[in-house]
C-alpha cells in the first residue's frame, strides 16, 4: 500500500491513539447511563463532568458553562436560533461576516426567512473583517453579532478581541464559531468577551459526532433540543458519554502539546509557503500570511481547475482540497474566495493543505515536487494558458 500523506487536516483529523484508549471503557465496561442514580451510572456521570472542567480550563470558563452537543454544526445553530428566540422582544438584528462557515451562513438565512434581519458584513483580501464597518452595521435592534475566530478555508485569525470589545460596548451578545481554533490558538473567553463559543472534537485529533457549545453564565438562551432534563435542562438526549471522555482527553493533550506542536507546524507551514509561491508561478496565497492558523496553507494556481488536481494529487497519496466547491457537486467556486475578490476563474484553481503534528520536511518536499509536475501538467492542456503564453511573448497585445 502506498504511502498516504494527508493534508486535509480542516476536514478532519486522525483519533489520537490515547483517546481511543480513553473511550474504549465506557462502551463496554462503565457503560451506565449519566442521568441514573446508581454507582455505574455515576461513573459516567463523573468522566463526564470531568471532561467538562477539562474543555473549561482550556478556555478560561466554569464548568457549569460547557454544554455537550453533536458537534460544531450543531453548536452553531443552537447559538444563532436559541439566541434570536430569546431575545426577539429586544431586537431582531444580527451581524456576521460573509466568510464564515455554511453552518452560520445558512442558518442565517434561516432566520432571515423567520423575519430576522442579518447583515453580513465585509472582509478585506485577506479574509480579516472591516471593523469600521462592523461598527456601521450595529443597530438599536441588533441582538448578536458572531464572527469565526478563525477561517476554515484560508486559515486568517479574526480581531476577535476587537469585536468582542465592540459587542460588549453595545451590550450585544458575541458569538465565535471556533472549531478551527479551538486546540491551535490560545483563546480565553474573559479575555475576548466572548458569551458563547462553537467547538467540535474530529478537529483536534478527538472523535466525530460530538462538540460543545460554552454559553457564558447570565446568557439567556434556551434548550435546542428538547425531550429531557440533560444538560442541565438546556440539551435533551442520552450523553454520548464515550465521545464526551475522547473530547475531553483529546483537549488536554491539544492544549499541553499546543506550543511545540505549533511551533513546529508554523515552520513547516511557512516553508510550504515559501516554496510553492518560489517554485510555481502565477500563484497566490489565499489568507493573511502571518496572522493565520499554524498549520493552514490556502493557494490559488492560475490556469487550472482545483478538482482535477486534487485526482491528481491522491494518485499520489497526497489528501488535500480545494477552494472549489465543485467537490461537493456545485459548479459554484468557494463564497470566502470571491469574498476576498478572487475572480471565479482562479477561485476555481485552489488547493488548502493543512498540517498535523505528524507530517515531516520530507512529506513537503515530496508534496512540493508532485504539485510542480501536475500543475504543469494541468497548465499544459489549458487553451487559457496558452494563450496567455503567446500574449506574453509578444504574439499578442
Amino acid at each position: 500500500m502506498k504511502k498516504i500523506i494527508y493534508l486535509d487536516n480542516a476536514a478532519t483529523t486522525k483519533t489520537a491513539p490515547e483517546v481511543v484508549d480513553a473511550m474504549l471503557p465506557y462502551f463496554t465496561e462503565f457503560y451506565g447511563n449519566a442521568s441514573t442514580i446508581y454507582d455505574l451510572g455515576n461513573h459516567s456521570k463523573n468522566a463526564m463532568n470531568e471532561a467538562r472542567d477539562i474543555i473549561a480550563d482550556a478556555l478560561g470558563a466554569r464548568g457549569e458553562e460547557i454544554y455537550f452537543t453533536a458537534g460544531g454544526s450543531e453548536s452553531d445553530n443552537w447559538a444563532l436560533k436559541a439566541t434570536a428566540e430569546a431575545y426577539k422582544s429586544k431586537g431582531n438584528h444580527i451581524i456576521t461576516s460573509k466568510i464564515e462557515h455554511h453552518a452560520i451562513l445558512h442558518t442565517c438565512e434561516w432566520l432571515e426567512k423567520q423575519g430576522f434581519e442579518v447583515t453580513y458584513v465585509d472582509v478585506d483580501e485577506n479574509g480579516v473583517i472591516k471593523l469600521n464597518e462592523l461598527k456601521k452595521a450595529i443597530r438599536p435592534t441588533t441582538i448578536l453579532i458572531s464572527v469565526m475566530f478563525a477561517n476554515n478555508e484560508i486559515g486568517t485569525i479574526q480581531p476577535i478581541k476587537e469585536i468582542g470589545e465592540i459587542a460588549k460596548e453595545h451590550g450585544i451578545l458575541f458569538h465565535t464559531d471556533a472549531v478551527q481554533a479551538f486546540g491551535q490558538v490560545p483563546i480565553n473567553v474573559d479575555e475576548c468577551h466572548i458569551d458563547m463559543l462553537s467547538a467540535s472534537g474530529h478537529k483536534l485529533n478527538g472523535p466525530k459526532g460530538i462538540g460543545f457549545l460554552y454559553i457564558r453564565k447570565g446568557v439567556k438562551i434556551r434548550s435546542f433540543v428538547h425531550g429531557g432534563a440533560q444538560e442541565r435542562k438546556r440539551r435533551a438526549g442520552t450523553e454520548n458519554i464515550p465521545g464526551i471522555v475522547g473530547l475531553g482527553v483529546a483537549t488536554k493533550r491539544a492544549i499541553a502539546s499546543m506550543q511545540e506542536r505549533t511551533a513546529k507546524e508554523i515552520e513547516l507551514r511557512d516553508y510550504l509557503i515559501d516554496r510553492v509561491l518560489k517554485e510555481i508561478p502565477y500563484t497566490r496565497l489565499n489568507g493573511h500570511r502571518t496572522n493565520r492558523l499554524p498549520n493552514n496553507a490556502n493557494f490559488s494556481f492560475q490556469f487550472i481547475e482545483g478538482e482535477s488536481m486534487l485526482i491528481m494529487l491522491d494518485m499520489d497519496g497526497i489528501c488535500g482540497s480545494s477552494g472549489s466547491a465543485c467537490t461537493s457537486g456545485s459548479l459554484d467556486p468557494s463564497h470566502v474566495l470571491l469574498a476576498i475578490g478572487l475572480p471565479h476563474e482562479i477561485a476555481h484553481g485552489s488547493l488548502r493543505l493543512t498540517l498535523s503534528e505528524e507530517i515531516t520536511k520530507e512529506d513537503i518536499d515530496f508534496v512540493i515536487e508532485k504539485l510542480k509536475s501536475i500543475i504543469e501538467r494541468l497548465r499544459s492542456m489549458s487553451p487559457l494558458y496558452e494563450d496567455f503564453v503567446r500574449k506574453s511573448k509578444g504574439g499578442e497585445k
